[in-house]
């Protein structure tokens, strides 16, 4: 290395120097951190230092602006995504996961760890995808989102009643890696640190696209036909997108409604008539447009919604349900950090250290 350098050159090398020094240091406390507190912390999520952890809990989840999801929240720890696929196997949620990805969320929050794949099944057991999503939360210290499509919200609202206890009295831990049962049926809950039951875990987030119930009468899917509706206390918020004449999914104006059982937030968003089924899932484009990336940007459910954009080039027929999903993502990704952040402060704080 050269010391022939002006002042000001020499300056500006000891800043760089200070700051890789102060990442360096930032990820190694973070490492020893995480092994040192209950649970099985992902280390392989970015590290956090101090003032970006401060960042993020001053951050208002209803209110997440695109600046803010560059700037703060891409880097902090992300839950993971489950994208579900309906029932013909040709018509997959990858688009979908691609758009989520395109506006911001990280890719490696979305990929199967197993295969890669960004869409899942929806014949899977839905007590597997339950116990896959218990160990989710242990090993990640967050709890997963489900976003179905067709069958694949079947298979989410499902698996709101696995947590629910309706079918089973105990529910195995599902190693999505090794893609074998832990022979367990509790976790040690990374929040808290203590042992819990995998029955009664609750999700943040659940959305359901044109889930109907004919599909479900063709199928046979008979111990979930009375249930599709109603909403379980196992998830905070859930969202059910129908379209008003869908004749897949067997909804017709008039249809019942999904309604809480008790404390969930549940929310129905009819989509107009012309939405294709099919073509739900579609959605990278909308990220790759600057006119509808910045109608979803600006999007909020809780606010009179201004007609969707317009005009040449202009393929807004999705555009509804992908910026309602996206609101809800960016919300509980950052309610789902700003609690990782504030358990393991008051572990480091229980143990004596500093934070």
């Amino acid at each position: 290395m050269s010391w022939n350098r002006t002042p000001i050159e020499f300056a500006a090398m000891l800043r760089r120097l200070v700051a890789a020094l102060a990442l360096v240091l930032a990820a190694v406390h973070v490492h020893t951190v995480a092994a040192e507190l209950p649970g099985r912390f992902d280390t392989a999520q970015p590290p956090m230092d101090r003032w970006t952890e401060d960042r993020v809990l001053a951050l208002d989840p209803a209110n997440i602006s695109a600046a803010e999801v560059r700037d703060v929240l891409a880097y902090a720890s992300a839950p993971r995504i489950i994208t579900l696929q309906g029932s013909v196997a040709l018509i997959t949620m990858e688009p979908f996961a691609e758009y989520l990805a395109a506006m911001g969320y990280p890719e490696s929050r979305l990929k199967d760890p197993r295969d890669g794949s960004l869409s899942q099944g929806s014949f899977a057991d839905s007590s597997q995808l339950a116990g896959t999503v218990a160990w989710y939360y242990e090993t990640e210290g967050m709890m997963p989102m489900l976003i179905g499509h067709s069958q694949g919200g079947m298979l989410a609202i499902k698996v709101l009643h696995e947590f629910a206890g309706a079918f089973h009295a105990a529910i195995p831990v599902w190693n999505p890696v090794t893609a074998q049962s832990e022979q367990r049926t509790t976790i040690i809950d990374p929040l808290t640190g203590l042992e819990r039951p995998v029955i009664g875990l609750k999700l943040p987030y659940v959305a359901a696209m044109a889930t109907g119930k004919l599909p479900r009468v063709l199928l046979g899917q008979w111990e979930i036909l009375g249930k599709l509706r109603t909403i379980p206390d196992t998830v905070e918020d859930f969202t059910g997108f129908s379209i008003e004449w869908d004749l897949i999914a067997g909804t017709l104006p008039g249809s019942e409604k999904y309604h809480a059982a008790g404390s969930a937030h549940v929310r129905n968003v009819e989509l107009p008539a012309e939405t294709s089924h099919i073509a739900m899932p579609r959605t990278r484009y909308l990220a790759g447009n600057p006119v509808t990336r910045a109608w979803i940007d600006s999007y909020d459910p809780a606010s009179p919604v201004a007609a969707p954009p317009a005009g040449p080039g202009i393929d807004a027929s999705n555009i509804v349900h992908a910026a309602d999903i996206w609101y809800s993502v960016k919300k509980h990704w950052c309610l789902g950090a700003q609690r990782l952040i504030s358990s393991r402060r008051a572990a480091i704080a229980a143990k004596g250290g500093a934070g």
